[in-house]
């Protein structure tokens, strides 16, 4: 039998790119999964539709705003209302764009905060009822300039600096029952949303400085929280960094 069998796990922003590879991957191995988008409802049903042609009411999708704090509890409600039951949150939505010093704003930081922190603490607390029941597990996806900086994105970094604090944290708070974890991505998939790019000389500085030499897939991290779902019984509190060994190298 998989060993995902007969769980529900919730991916947030998993309508595409690693977190619609990370539902993929769970899946694949016998999981339910909910499937959450706050503007990618298109994309969000297609996966949907393919998961569920492959195993008939084994994929939904939820869509939420993740700055909406007081609506999160409702987002793990349909979650368990979908599938009877929730056996893992995997808190992958962020926002990624430069945020110079001198010309950050309240607003932008407002909207990094809001996805790569506040929204996985929220979450997480909703959450923490039925994972207890569950003996279920968290997995945050942080990233590795939450310890080693990227320059201009002092906002961003700040918030998943928090986000690893955070992780560790809510590893101690929901113990014994829980167990907490984060996956730290190097360069993983170039961000392509409007305003986040990084620009090319920039991206063959990171590969150059890179020891495995590449870009890795976003399959790469999808398989790191795999392991950390339903194999790594005795992990809680580690943030597993899935990044060509970059972080050696900062």
């Amino acid at each position: 039998m998989s060993a995902l069998a007969g769980k529900c796990i919730l991916v947030t922003g998993a309508a595409r790119r690693v977190g619609a590879a990370i539902a993929r991957r769970l899946h694949a191995d016998g999981a339910d999964i909910v499937i959450h988008c706050r503007t990618n409802l298109a994309e969000a049903r297609s996966l949907a539709t393919m998961l569920n042609a492959g195993r008939d009411g084994s994929a939904a999708v939820v869509r939420q705003d993740l700055a909406d704090t007081a609506a999160l509890p409702g987002l793990i409600d349909a979650a368990i209302g979908n599938f009877g039951r929730l056996d893992a949150l995997v808190n992958n939505a962020s926002s990624f764009f430069p945020t110079p010093l001198q010309t950050l704003t309240e607003e932008q930081w407002d909207d990094l905060a809001a996805s790569n922190l506040k929204a996985p603490l929220f979450l997480s607390r909703a959450a923490a009822p039925e994972l207890r029941r569950r003996s279920g597990a968290i997995v945050n996806l942080v990233d590795i300039h939450a310890e080693r900086p990227l320059r201009d994105h002092a906002a961003y970094c700040a918030a998943k600096a928090g986000l690893v604090g955070l992780t560790r944290a809510l590893a101690l708070d929901l113990a014994p029952e829980v167990r907490v974890n984060g996956v730290a991505p190097g360069p993983i998939e170039w961000p392509d949303a409007p305003g986040s790019g990084i620009a090319p000389q920039e991206q063959a500085r990171i590969l150059a400085t890179t020891p495995l030499a590449r870009e890795g897939g976003a399959e790469a991290i999808a398989e790191t929280v795999h392991f950390l779902i339903a194999s790594a019984s005795f992990v809680t509190g580690q943030i597993v960094n899935v990044d060509g060994g970059r972080s050696v190298h900062l």
